[in-house]
């Protein structure tokens, strides 16, 4: 196997976050909070080959054994900007998370935001709690976890994120789920994680989102799946997997978050990152 690595000047601080067949390496820099990418991947990941031959038929998008086999690289080149993330979550994570509190990774799939949040939380007496509804993704995930060193406790649990009763939280992060909850019942839920939140506490939301210009969403869409052309989905793979998700996947305009998140509480809510038609935003509970 061989890796990688950019080292720009002296680094004092190197950190891993492995998840399945991927490692993913940033580090620190002494003379600034300088935050440097890189990602390793072993020779032996399992490629998204699930929409490489026509079908007659496209089903609805499900996170199966199928899609949790593959997931690591399905969301690398599906998802612009997921490993920087991922890395971010554990930065905020470092600075938001309060002692003896809770934390949240809703729709954790694989664990790799748990994974980085937990190598980052420093304050004592923290507990994690990830949640995802799929069974193949939770499998993966406790694998993942109990593989990885870590001292703070993870709970990983196999259920609807609607049905948690949240407590004593300091942080949740939602990656790229709330968009497959039905748009009615996206705000009860957020609702719930804020009712549950400490003075200070911070969501991070991140999510694949649409616009009011019709103009700039055909642009985005479009650059978007030349992106993913880029890497290596035929013109068929894309098709079939949007068809997939038309009916599963139902984005939200930047305005509705904002004014959602607005109206439960937040205070505060950023755009931190943003590639293309993705997002995540930061709220913060004052």
């Amino acid at each position: 196997m061989r890796f990688v690595k950019h080292v720009c000047n002296v680094i004092i601080k190197m950190y891993n976050i492995r998840c399945n067949n991927c490692l993913i390496s940033y580090a620190f820099k002494e003379d600034a909070d300088i935050v440097l990418f890189d990602k390793e991947v072993f020779v032996n990941i399992k490629k998204d080959e699930i929409f490489t031959d026509p079908a007659n038929k496209i089903t609805d998008f499900k996170f199966d054994e199928q899609v949790a086999d593959v997931f690591d690289d399905m969301i690398n080149r599906s998802v612009p900007g997921y490993p920087e993330v991922v890395v971010m979550s554990g930065l905020f994570a470092e600075r938001f998370v309060q002692s003896n509190s809770n934390c949240y990774d809703l729709g954790c799939s694989l664990g790799a935001t748990t994974l980085s949040m937990r190598q980052r939380i420093t304050q004592p007496g923290c507990r994690i709690i990830a949640v995802d509804n799929s069974l193949a993704m939770v499998e993966h995930c406790r694998a993942n976890i109990a593989a990885a060193d870590g001292t703070v406790p993870v709970d990983v649990w196999l259920d609807d994120i609607r049905n948690i009763e949240f407590s004593n939280c300091s942080m949740a992060v939602i990656n790229y789920t709330l968009q497959f909850l039905p748009p009615s019942e996206r705000r009860q839920l957020l609702q719930n994680i804020y009712d549950s939140m400490l003075p200070g506490a911070v969501l991070l939301l991140s999510e694949k989102v649409t616009f009011d210009e019709q103009q700039s969403s055909e642009l985005f869409i479009d650059i978007y799946h030349a992106w993913k052309a880029h890497n290596g989905y035929s013109e068929m793979e894309i098709k079939q997997k949007r068809n997939a998700l038309e009916n599963v996947l139902i984005p939200d305009t930047v305005v509705t978050h904002r004014q959602r998140l607005t109206a439960i509480g937040f205070k505060r809510c950023e755009i931190w990152f943003q590639c293309f038609n993705f997002i995540s935003m930061a709220a913060f509970k004052l």
